[in-house]
């Protein structure tokens, strides 16, 4: 019998890009240090005996900053990790010694786009809306979500990305899941799951990030690893509900996270 990936690749594959670009001044949560490229080295700074040059730069990031995803060390709650890890313990030398981004597997799986926009029927959830239970059982209508998947959740407030102020939404607040959603995603038994803002969660409006309870369900009691600044709007202009969900975390050792590139998988 032929591996259905097999027969994917060889029906011919169309990959969509589920991130956002990195760059200088891109929108980043106040909790991290931005963004920074810049050329280290230009064409002409060295000639080469034969009339060859290179160019270089260099890079200079936290690990949560663009689309990125969460290792279990990223959050504790009464100082503890996921699987009662003590945090202090396992954060000496600076670095984590357990739960570290080093440690974030690889994605090859079925991953699902709940478009809570959708279900409302508008272009992007207001400010501060909490998603809910009721939210993700429309938004899931017809699929059938089980362990192992990846969901993604589309608010449309990536619509605002190229204004970092709308963006992150400190005086509107950013719409994202509450921690019903989150027990309801984490009881399905799923690997990861990601949404299209800053944070994830519901950001009340002149809150910012000062409680995070949807990542402590998640990360700490359930070991589920979260993506953050998706781009899902083509997904959802295609209706694309289903896909094949590609992730390849950078292996930092002791590291809390990872920037990331994610691709859906479509047949032509």
């Amino acid at each position: 019998m032929s591996d259905p990936l097999v027969e994917l690749v060889r029906g011919g594959v169309r990959m969509i890009e589920l991130g956002q670009p990195l760059f200088t001044g891109m929108p980043c949560s106040p909790n991290h240090p931005g963004f920074r490229m810049t050329l280290a080295r230009r064409h002409g700074d060295t000639i080469r005996p034969d009339g060859g040059s290179a160019a270089a730069e260099i890079i200079v990031t936290g690990g949560h900053v663009g689309t990125h995803i969460d290792a279990l060390s990223h959050v504790s709650q009464d100082g503890m990790l996921h699987g009662g890890v003590d945090a202090a313990e396992a954060q000496r030398g600076g670095r984590f010694s357990m739960h570290g981004a080093e440690h974030l597997p690889g994605f090859l799986c079925r991953g699902v786009l709940l478009d809570v926009a959708a279900v409302h029927e508008t272009d992007t959830l207001p400010g501060g809306y909490e998603v809910t239970v009721a939210d993700l059982e429309a938004a899931a209508s017809g699929l059938a979500i089980g362990p192992g998947d990846v969901a993604l959740v589309r608010t449309g407030w990536a619509r605002t990305f190229d204004d970092a102020a709308a963006y992150l939404g400190k005086e509107s607040g950013v719409p994202g899941l509450g921690v019903a959603a989150a027990r309801w995603l984490a009881a399905r038994g799923i690997a990861a799951t990601g949404s299209d803002t800053t944070a994830y969660e519901c950001l009340a409006p002149g809150a910012g990030h000062s409680v995070l309870p949807v990542h402590r369900v998640l990360l700490v009691e359930s070991g589920i690893f979260i993506l953050e600044h998706l781009a899902l709007e083509e997904l959802a202009a295609q209706n694309l509900r289903e896909f094949v969900f590609v992730l390849a975390p950078l292996r930092i050792v002791g590291g809390t996270g990872s920037p990331v590139r994610p691709l859906a998988a479509v047949t032509r």
